[in-house]
């Protein structure tokens, strides 16, 4: 049935008009009035920092989310791509340089589309900002509104250099426009629409001519509408008023399928009516004069009728016994069932193809992550590496620390050593020593050792300035020690010389002597086993009433001297 077949080209255009974007080319961004993002200030609100480029610093159109995290709109990725050799992440740069890795290299096929990020784009709450407009509503909206917009400013299409608001294009067009004129075919003149309308001229020429342009400045008004409104849908033809830009089309079309086959439906139903009403004339039931050709030439534009109505003696229509209406309604239904399981396959296709995308991601997201682990168990291999060496050198820089203050002491010693069997002791901080030996802190002290000799005894001093023994508490207690050296071998023992000390009085008035000679039977003066023997001398060697006393300089500036003097003769 011809009506069928009608039906089916009809089904062929939806279905082409109902097209993936991957069967359809993409528009290059010079079609677009934001290529490179839309401006901030259309956001009612401040927008947040995730919806900006990370190159032109607008609000991401068509986000794409590179390998690092960043989002750049698609047209500003492409454009930094085909301008640089080997370009860069540049918020990477700006964040830390030191920190660059591969996935800082961007590459358009390296970057996925962020649809989270988008839908949230599509829902910001915007407005016109074109003065006079008062135009709000949502991001996906706007680009629509931007192609209709009557306070937009745009130039003419004629070409006559004056850009005007878009609601005045079409009386700029009929008043204003000087390449918008007509030549009379008479009187040659050249007119303005405005002028056209009023002209004179007589003749059926004119008359025709200005017939003519009457319905050329329609068409023009038409055309600027059109170009106002960019495209109209494709199922214009059978009802369909949608008009917006491409891109807006294409969103319309894919989902509008359902509304196209109910316009496609009623139109095939005034077809039907139509053919009805073609054939009950052609076989006498309606008089050929109530049968209005053109109407009919109209409403079937595939049906010619060149002067005298033919119809083809084996057309079959519904107002004839025999046809089955609710038959074509079910193979309608059954095309449309067909129509919307091609769409939900095609879909499930696209899903797919997302899903393998996001499939290869985790796939080398997950190779990523096992390389970062293993580089880390070698990072953390290193560094324990290093803290036992840091370790070893901190024990050797203790050791050295020790040899060291070891040496510094042996270094004092032998500075204050003496080989001639005299030695001077200066003790500084009396008064603070002092009280330290009666609370316990310091008992006593030792002096550096002194030598008799070269290779002679090696001998010490040792004070408690509190007292010891029987002179604990009230005197100063002063004892000689014999110390171990190094050539005790080689000397006689036990210790025979006589010792004498002496504390001087700083005014040279009247020092403190006393003196005594070794015991050679007790134990303080053989040979020494231990580093020193016990110490003997004078308990009561000073009262500390007379240490303490204004009278004498024992102590001054909180210094007092010691002399030891060994004969070393006797």
């Amino acid at each position: 049935m011809h009506f069928l077949i009608l039906a089916l080209s009809l089904l062929q255009m939806a279905e082409k008009s109902s097209r993936g974007p991957q069967d359809v080319p993409s528009s290059s961004p010079d079609e677009n009035e934001f290529p490179f993002g839309y401006p901030t200030n259309i956001c009612e609100d401040a927008p947040d920092q995730k919806y900006l480029c990370s190159n032109c610093n607008n609000i991401l159109k068509k986000a794409l989310q590179t390998l690092c995290g960043h989002r750049y709109c698609s047209a500003c990725l492409s454009w930094i791509v085909r301008n640089n050799k080997n370009p860069i992440c540049q918020k990477c740069k700006e964040e830390d340089p030191s920190t660059l890795s591969e996935g800082s290299l961007l590459a358009e096929e390296r970057a996925f589309g962020d649809a989270a990020i988008n839908k949230e784009i599509s829902e910001l709450k915007v407005h016109c900002v074109t003065p006079g407009c008062s135009w709000s509503g949502i991001m996906k909206n706007f680009e629509e509104h931007q192609s209709l917009c009557e306070y937009a400013l745009i130039p003419c299409h004629t070409g006559c250099g004056h850009v005007v608001m878009r609601k005045n294009l079409a009386d700029h067009l009929e008043d204003g426009c000087v390449n918008n004129v007509t030549v009379c075919q008479k009187c040659k003149r050249s007119l303005s629409s405005s002028e056209y309308q009023k002209h004179s001229c007589e003749g059926s020429l004119c008359r025709e001519q200005k017939r003519v342009q009457t319905e050329t400045s329609s068409k023009e008004k038409n055309h600027s509408t059109v170009l106002i409104n960019k495209d109209g849908c494709r199922f214009s033809e059978v009802g369909c008023s949608f008009r917006g830009s491409k891109e807006k089309m294409k969103e319309h079309e894919k989902t509008a399928v359902g509304a196209h086959m109910l316009l496609l439906l009623q139109h095939i139903k005034q077809l039907k009516a139509s053919l009805c009403t073609v054939s009950k004339a052609a076989n006498g039931f309606i008089p050929p004069s109530q049968l209005n050709v053109n109407d009919t030439e109209k409403s079937i534009p595939d049906l010619q009728i060149p002067g005298s109505l033919e119809i083809n003696g084996d057309l079959e229509v519904d107002c004839f016994p025999g046809s089955s209406v609710p038959e074509d309604d079910s193979i309608l239904q059954h095309l449309v069932r067909e129509k919307v399981i091609s769409e939900l396959e095609n879909k499930l296709h696209v899903f797919e193809n997302i899903v393998s995308v996001l499939n290869k991601e985790v796939e080398t997201s997950n190779l990523e992550i096992t390389a970062f682990r293993r580089q880390s168990e070698l990072d953390q291999n290193i560094i324990r590496g290093l803290e036992l060496k840091i370790a070893e050198l901190h024990r050797c820089l203790t050791q050295k620390d020790a040899g060291l203050s070891n040496l510094h002491k042996s270094l004092l010693f032998s500075e204050q050593a003496s080989y001639d069997g005299v030695f001077l002791w200066k003790i500084t901080d009396v008064g603070r020593k002092l009280q330290d030996s009666v609370t316990g802190r310091t008992v006593s002290l030792y002096s550096p050792a002194f030598y008799t000799a070269k290779y002679g005894y090696k001998v010490c001093l040792r004070i408690y300035l509190n007292g010891d023994g029987t002179g604990k508490g009230t005197h100063v207690s002063l004892f000689f020690v014999v110390m171990k050296g190094d050539y005790d071998a080689l000397l006689p023992w036990p210790f025979r010389h006589k010792v004498t000390f002496m504390l001087l009085d700083q005014n040279n008035r009247e020092h403190i002597i006393d003196a005594f000679r070794p015991d050679l039977t007790s134990a303080s003066f053989q040979r020494p086993v231990n580093d020193m023997n016990v110490a003997s001398g004078c308990p009561m060697f000073l009262p500390l009433t007379k240490l303490q006393s204004p009278k004498y300089a024992y102590v001054k500036e909180d210094t007092l001297f010691l002399k030891c003097i060994i004969e070393t003769n006797s």
